[in-house]
């Protein structure tokens, strides 16, 4: 008999081969990962709060005496080989279970070890000597009871077998059937039963005789049966003998069973039923607690979109947000499959689509508000706690380009800005009709420079203003995205050390547990099944989604009041934060924003402010080009371009201070302008003193005190142009010469304006320090260029055709050397002036100095050379013609010396008396070189004759009034050389 019952997991596997005998649940084989100890699985199975792991099964202790389904026995193979049924039915299975129970199939058990041949190896070695002798000794020696029984049996057998040859063989034979007619014949002739008439005494006795035949054979079989029986006589009382004892043995089992099970069902009902109640209740009552928390959060959750609407009313867009996204995870992980939610997801999903809307369109407003309010000098930022929370809702939606809105207002703002400018200076200026010049840009290009001059400045201000307002707002903007990235870092932070202390703890926990209850439930998580987790979901949430003030007070989602704007996940932990305008903000991790992205926003905004100063600066360069249009800039004169250039530097300076970075746009045009400036600027004054040289007369020239005030004023190198005082100048007298550091020159007016010039020049790059490389050049062609072309005045003589004059004189050029030596005196300052200005890859443009120095110095001394030439001529003409004869002093001398007298009077005043000395020593030397030659064609030698007495007389009064003129008193004449020396 088999008995056939539903055991699931409670099958007990002996393991008879170990030490310890203990018993395994039939679990899965991945997770008996070694023994584990366990009682006997005789206990009923309490429920542990999933009506899923309800197991059916009776208890064979609790319900022994009740009818279960172990009271259900079946002989299986007497069920499949049910004699009744014509055929075996195939489907006996597969008609209730489907196809599959045929063809699945059976696993090997788990917890049975695999038994093969090696596992008897040992046996068969130590058994397999002992079957050999043993098999051996039987054959040699039968056993006496086997003898005799084998004789006997023998002997029965030769004789059953003889008897049996009386049976005829169709009675043995298999297929033996009485149904069938010939085999009936066979045994019953009908031959015998045939005669058509009475019963005759012939019938009757065949009929006896066949019957005693028949009953012979029946004996003859009934006896070989007995023979058969009696010879297996002992085997078969054996066999019922020992069915007695196993009868009584079960018996005995069966007794000894229902007493321990009766026994154990008493120590359950004592011992074991109270504490398993107290667990079934702890369920139960968790299960409770579960069902009230999840009633709970359906209704904290029911009251959602109203608590949003709240939010929204107070411009909360984090707080709304951030339950709009509690409320989503929990519908997906507590509240999945709730039918009553299941339109609420895509309501909050269209309803977080309408805040992403609103929140842009307030940013956008706000931006437009604050950038376009009075520009005045309040550079604090208006309603901070807004700002602060607009930017932590868009950063929640991830609209991480929201900088680009406030790019494009603060770029229209920017336009507004100077149109604004322009229509306030224009509406003060009477002399513009706006009625008529309708344009802002015609209405501008009629202002003169003083207005046009206020409009910059002014612009200028309001934009220096308006950076400063956006520094304060982009910076609020940026503290909130670094705020945000530094609490991402510290949350980081938290739970890796809070991963760490949770494997500490885990390490330290006693892995000596015993099992208490079914599905490996521990006692610890008996109790706190479902408990923790479950409970702070559902309080975080509903501290999280507060609703509405016009909820009813009997709603059971109670909330704490004082969180209505704190929104979190329901897994997230909130750190207080406070922003930079002291709004504390509740910061979560639903941003789920990296630092990457948070980075990248932060340089944005920083790049922001750098553009804010490039539009500014892009607007100013549009301004300064429409008022070029017509030449306007070009025509300043210098101290009205250098003031343009003075306020274009400091506004570029104040918006590097506030932006942190240099634009170059603005300093670019007006770089523009400056070149332009600069070829007119040096045009102008070169035309200037080509009609000054056109028209000087190479005459010394009264020096004001101006011009004496203007050489005075470059002290220790450093060139200054001192301010005009008409008051103070017209009561000084003018002076004769220029006095510089303690020296007097002689100089021309031409002269006096090239410096003023020259110094106008340096003045201007002090100014304006771009254009210093174009200003050294363009003072280095003016330096030349004045070289070169009083050179071909008083040297070449142009003045003649050009001024008019009728000859150049000993003074003119003189005076010209004495200007050129003002100005080499000068260029080494100059050079000192523009080196100071200059890069240190620029030096190499400091050679053009040289140069011009070079090319002066030589100018003057081709001038000397000429006053040398022309008395060289003039001793040439005179010494030519000398005669050693009376009177003396000779007629020659007396003109040379007249000469000479008139060549001091006109270079004495204009040359220092250094040169005055050189000059006459070339001029001595070119005169004892013609006498020299004269003498040595007269034939006149020192011999003390009177030919050597009276050129002693002329030599003497040459001598002495050459150092009769002023200065030359102590000059070495040495006219002693003129003598040939004596062979």
């Amino acid at each position: 008999m088999y008995a056939m019952a539903s055991s699931n997991s409670s099958s007990l596997v002996p393991h008879s081969n170990s030490s310890n005998t203990m018993y395994r649940k039939g679990l899965n084989p991945s997770h008996q990962k070694g023994p584990v100890r366990s009682l006997p699985d005789v206990c009923p199975k309490e429920p542990t709060g999933d009506s899923n792991n309800l197991c059916d099964e009776p208890s064979v202790v609790a319900d022994q005496h009740k009818w279960t389904i172990y009271h259900s026995k079946v002989n299986l193979p007497a069920a499949l080989n049910d004699p009744r049924l014509a055929k075996r039915e195939s489907d006996f299975f597969t008609k209730t279970w489907g196809q599959d129970f045929v063809e699945t199939e059976v696993l090997p058990a788990s917890c049975l070890p695999p038994i093969t041949k090696e596992n008897f190896s040992s046996y068969f070695q130590q058994t397999s000597l002992r079957e050999k002798s043993h098999e051996k000794l039987k054959t040699i020696c039968p056993s006496k009871d086997d003898y005799n029984r084998t004789a006997f049996s023998h002997s029965l057998v030769n004789n059953s077998r003889a008897d049996l040859e009386q049976v005829p063989k169709i009675f043995l034979k298999p297929d033996f059937a009485l149904d069938d007619s010939l085999t009936f014949n066979a045994v019953l002739p009908w031959s015998h039963f045939s005669s058509a008439g009475g019963k005759g005494s012939r019938d009757t006795a065949s009929s006896k005789l066949l019957q005693e035949k028949l009953s012979h054979y029946l004996d003859i079989v009934e006896v070989n049966i007995a023979q058969q029986i009696s010879m297996r006589s002992d085997a078969f009382f054996h066999a019922m003998t020992s069915q007695h004892e196993l009868q009584d043995y079960l018996r005995k089992t069966s007794q000894a069973v229902t007493m321990l099970r009766d026994k154990i069902s008493q120590i359950d009902r004592v011992m074991c039923e109270g504490s398993l109640q107290i667990l079934r209740q702890a369920l139960t009552r968790n299960n409770c607690i579960k069902l009230y928390s999840k009633l709970k959060l359906m209704a904290t959750v029911h009251q959602t979109q109203p608590t949003v609407q709240l939010l929204l009313s107070t411009s909360d867009y984090v707080g709304a947000l951030d339950l709009i996204a509690t409320t989503q995870e929990v519908l997906q992980q507590e509240l999945q499959g709730i039918h009553c939610f299941r339109h609420l997801g895509s309501q909050l999903c269209e309803l977080e689509k309408l805040i992403d809307k609103m929140i842009i369109a307030e940013f956008t407003s706000y931006v437009q508000s604050d950038l376009n309010r009075p520009l005045d000098e309040d550079f604090q930022v208006v309603e901070e706690e807004r700002l602060v929370a607009l930017v932590f809702g868009l950063l929640k939606l991830r609209k991480l380009d929201f900088y680009e809105i406030y790019a494009h207002e603060m770029m229209a703002s920017a336009k507004n800005i100077i149109k604004q400018c322009v229509v306030s200076i224009v509406s003060q200026i009477d002399e513009i009709d706006s009625e008529v010049v309708t344009k802002l840009a015609d209405q501008m290009r009629m202002m003169n420079f003083s207005h046009w001059f206020d409009l910059l400045q002014n612009i200028f201000s309001t934009f220096t203003i308006f950076l400063q307002r956006v520094k304060a707002t982009l910076n609020v903007i940026r503290s909130v995205v670094l705020m945000v990235l530094d609490k991402n870092q510290r949350f980081r932070e938290m739970e890796v050390t809070a991963a760490q202390k949770a494997l500490s703890r885990e390490s330290n926990m006693d892995t000596d547990l015993a099992y208490l209850t079914h599905e490996g439930l521990f006692i610890s998580d008996a109790f706190r099944e479902g408990e923790l987790p479950h409970a702070a979901t559902n309080t975080n949430f509903q501290r999280n989604a507060s609703p509405s003030s016009s909820e009813p007070s009997g709603s059971d989602s109670v909330s704490d009041p004082e969180c209505t704007t704190d929104s979190s996940s329901s897994k997230d932990h909130t750190l207080p934060s406070v922003t930079p305008g002291g709004v504390e903000i509740i910061m979560t991790e639903d941003m789920k924003l990296t630092d990457l992205e948070l980075g990248r926003v932060a340089n944005s905004i920083q790049e922001l402010l750098y553009n804010a100063s490039d539009i500014c600066h892009d607007r100013c360069v549009k301004f300064l080009l429409a008022r070029a249009k017509d030449g306007f800039l070009e025509k300043l004169n210098s101290s009205e371009f250098v003031s343009l250039s003075r306020t274009v530097e400091t506004f570029v300076q104040d918006t590097e201070r506030v932006c942190g970075r240099r634009s170059m746009s603005l300093r670019g045009a007006l770089q523009s302008q400056a070149n332009k400036f600069v070829n007119r600027f040096h045009e102008e004054r070169k035309t200037k003193l080509s009609l000054l040289l056109d028209n000087e007369r190479w005459k010394q020239a009264d020096v004001p005190a101006e011009f004496q005030d203007l050489v005075d004023s470059i002290t220790d190198g450093k060139i200054i142009l001192p301010e005009r005082k008409p008051g103070c100048t017209e009561e000084r007298k003018p002076t004769d010469f220029l006095t510089v550091d303690g020296q007097k020159y002689a100089v021309v007016g031409t002269v006096l304006i090239l410096i003023r010039i020259i110094l106008e020049y340096c003045t201007c790059v002090d100014d304006i320090p771009s254009i210093t490389t174009d200003m050294l050049t363009r003072l280095s062609e003016l330096l030349k260029y004045f070289n070169s072309r009083s050179c071909q005045l008083v040297l070449g003589a142009g003045a003649l055709q050009v001024v008019g004059l009728k000859t150049i004189t000993t003074k003119n050029l003189a005076l010209s050397s004495r200007c050129l030596q003002l100005i080499v005196h000068y260029i080494p300052i100059i050079r000192a002036h523009f080196e100071a200005r200059l890069q240190p890859k620029q030096y190499s443009l400091l050679r053009q100095f040289d140069h011009i120095t070079k090319d002066y110095n030589d100018h003057i001394a081709e001038i000397s050379a000429k006053l040398v030439s022309i008395m060289d001529g003039l001793f040439n003409k005179l010494l030519s013609k000398y005669e050693v004869k009376a009177p003396v002093p000779s007629m020659y001398f007396r003109t040379i010396c007249k000469q000479v007298a008139k060549m001091h009077e006109a270079i004495y005043d204009l040359l220092p008396e250094e040169q005055t000395q050189a000059l006459f020593l070339r001029i001595n030397s070119s005169c004892r070189l013609h006498l020299k030659s004269q003498l040595c064609h007269l034939n006149v030698t020192n011999d003390g004759g009177p030919l050597h007495g009276m050129v002693a007389a002329d030599i003497a009064f040459y001598t002495g009034n050459v150092q009769a003129l002023k200065g030359l008193k102590d000059l070495d004449l040495n006219m002693g050389d003129i003598w040939e020396q004596k062979r």
